[in-house]
């Protein structure tokens, strides 16, 4: 084999619905003033019981049943997260143990919003090293776990759930070479600090950065997969708000593609906003089988990553 593909995927979400019209009996905010700023309508909530690693599981389970393998056959589990409260066992070992699987790798990465695309890159090279032949791949975060609810630029973006893709070995490459890099000097822009862990983000420095730097960072994953951006069938950007996706996605040149907007149903879930989105794109049927999609994560640590997948 000489590289992977995205086999199949699969997502969950709380079925708890928080509008903007509740939010604004909770905080000085309005359904227009956030519509206006941010474009989100609704966002979802988990219980106390829908833990990062319980959400994790269900997206999993959906994706390796769609997959049709057995539980036997993963070798590696990954888990974007920045949002798991506990070190040890870590997301990834709980996921596998909730799925009854054998013996897999279990490894979390920690990459925040551009999460999933990381650890996406890292079950491809595993794969193609020879490490590992099927792998789970999940973003996944409970991030209204970490929200202050009293600040109205912050707690009117985020949202919970998690999405899945099984990623197996493949005759012919359906998984991109990855751009990744990060503006370390900028990293505090986003952060999840202090004790209990709180969100905090200077919105109109990362609002720059992602419009001004990331769209010919992007044009540049398309380039190194041999693709131009008006041959993309669909773009997924991280879910951070439509004002940071719709100029990015429209200065890429992307004139043909689905743009996924999930955020305005789901808010701004992370490391699982990618999969999340992909996933309801193909369970939709907009997506064509084969046809090439960009993946590409911005946020936190001002890290990002991007690749362009065949669509499974």
């Amino acid at each position: 084999m000489s590289g992977s593909r995205v086999l199949a995927l699969g997502h969950y979400q709380p079925a708890r619905v928080l509008t903007n019209d509740e939010l604004a009996g909770m905080v000085d905010t309005s359904d227009e003033w956030i519509r206006s700023r941010v474009g989100i309508r609704t966002r979802r909530v988990a219980g106390a019981e829908e833990t990062v690693d319980f959400m994790a599981a269900e997206a999993a389970a959906k994706a390796l049943a769609a997959a049709g393998l057995a539980r036997e056959e993963i070798d590696l589990v990954l888990v974007a997260t920045c949002t798991a409260v506990d070190r040890s066992p870590n997301t990834a070992a709980r996921v596998a143990a909730r799925l009854r699987l054998p013996s897999p790798a279990v490894m979390d990465v920690n990459v925040v919003c551009s999460g999933f695309t990381h650890a996406l890159a890292s079950a491809d090279h595993a794969i193609r090293a020879g490490a590992a032949r099927n792998a789970l791949v999940i973003g996944v975060e409970k991030f209204t776990s970490v929200t202050d609810w009293t600040d109205r630029t912050t707690c009117v973006l985020v949202g919970d759930g998690a999405g899945a893709a099984v990623v197996s070995a493949a005759e012919e490459a359906g998984i991109g070479p990855v751009l990744w890099g990060s503006v370390p000097e900028m990293g505090h822009a986003v952060r999840i600090e202090g004790s209990p862990s709180v969100f905090a983000q200077e919105g109109q420095s990362v609002y720059r950065w992602a419009t001004t730097q990331l769209p010919p960072i992007a044009r540049e994953v398309c380039l190194r997969a041999g693709i131009e951006p008006a041959e993309l069938a669909a773009v997924v950007l991280h879910q951070a708000n439509l004002r940071i996706i719709e100029p990015v996605a429209r200065k890429l040149g992307a004139v043909n593609a689905v743009i996924a907007t999930d955020v305005t149903e789901s808010g701004n879930t992370s490391a699982a906003s990618i999969p999340l989105a992909l996933s309801k794109l193909v369970e939709r049927g907009e997506v064509a089988s084969g046809a090439p999609v960009l993946l590409f994560g911005f946020g936190g640590n001002l890290s990002y990553a991007g690749q362009v997948i065949r669509c499974p």
